[in-house]
């Protein structure tokens, strides 16, 4: 039996994404203690009311998660953070192998790519491993570009508005709109709105600004990816997907049963 002063073993579940609350709810079903971190308090609203779950808020770094480890009593960690959120992937590999804890990384599963181009117009499709690389190439130039990106790389497109018309659609947050209005995107070429976007929205979005281009990253059905495809074959604009750093996982699955399996393996070994 368990003493009132020991800690309750628990999963620490990387949170912050769609993907995440739903490995939360599938988790919690079958009965196995979480603590979920996430970066914002909004975020705190993916997850249900549980016992047997604890929301932390929060940044990391690599001192502070070997210290959560210990005083949450961490026997595994389910990685289901952005795929853009490279640093507390890889600090939390880098600790989790010091410690010996097991570690999974959870992925979107990517969107197809086998219709692209099926219609009779069709925009070109363009995969890039950064953003510095379509700021140093002539991918922008004379276009009128639509950034869903995220605010905190805008400013690397700064020099470019010169050179083509540029317009971003950001979170509804004064972070993001300050930020973007700071990197030299006007209030008229600014749309503040919090996903998932109606398709049909997405669409007069773009009619609307006569876009030509749409930079996004390659963040799969969940992310928009998926609608963001349809719509550029659909009204000929060229899409430009920036793919996400690659990290070396110690392990990986897009299977929720796979994930739910791994949980529940580690946690059975322990004398809870």
């Amino acid at each position: 039996m368990q003493k009132e002063t020991e800690i309750q073993k628990r999963i620490w579940l990387i949170g912050g994404t769609g993907e995440s609350a739903k490995l939360a709810i599938a988790l919690l079903q079958v009965g196995l203690p979480l603590v979920i971190s996430v970066t914002t308090e909004s975020a705190r609203s993916l997850y249900p009311n549980s016992p047997l779950l604890q929301v932390w808020v929060g940044r990391f770094n690599l001192y502070q998660i070997e210290q959560f480890l210990t005083q949450q009593n961490i026997i595994a960690v389910l990685d289901a953070s952005h795929p853009y959120a490279v640093e507390i992937s890889q600090n939390a590999i880098a600790v989790c192998l010091q410690k010996n804890v097991h570690y999974l990384r959870f992925e979107r599963p990517r969107s197809e790519v086998g219709r692209w181009g099926d219609g009779e117009m069709g925009g070109e499709l363009i995969y890039l491993d950064s953003f510095e690389r379509l700021v140093c190439g002539d991918y922008l130039v004379g276009e009128r570009v639509l950034f869903t990106v995220g605010y905190k790389v805008l400013p690397l497109f700064r020099d470019w508005h010169g050179r083509s018309t540029l317009f971003a659609r950001v979170l509804p947050a004064t972070t993001s709109i300050a930020a973007a209005l700071s990197a030299g995107f006007t209030q008229d070429k600014l749309f503040a709105m919090r996903p998932p976007i109606p398709i049909n929205l997405e669409r007069e979005l773009w009619q609307h600004w006569q876009i030509s281009m749409v930079v996004t990253k390659a963040s799969g059905a969940p992310g928009g990816e998926d609608i963001k495809r349809q719509l550029a074959a659909e009204l000929g604009v060229n899409l430009v997907i920036i793919e996400p750093p690659i990290i070396p996982y110690p392990r990986v699955t897009n299977d929720l049963g796979e994930a739910i399996a791994f949980c529940q393996q580690h946690f059975g070994t322990q004398n809870v």
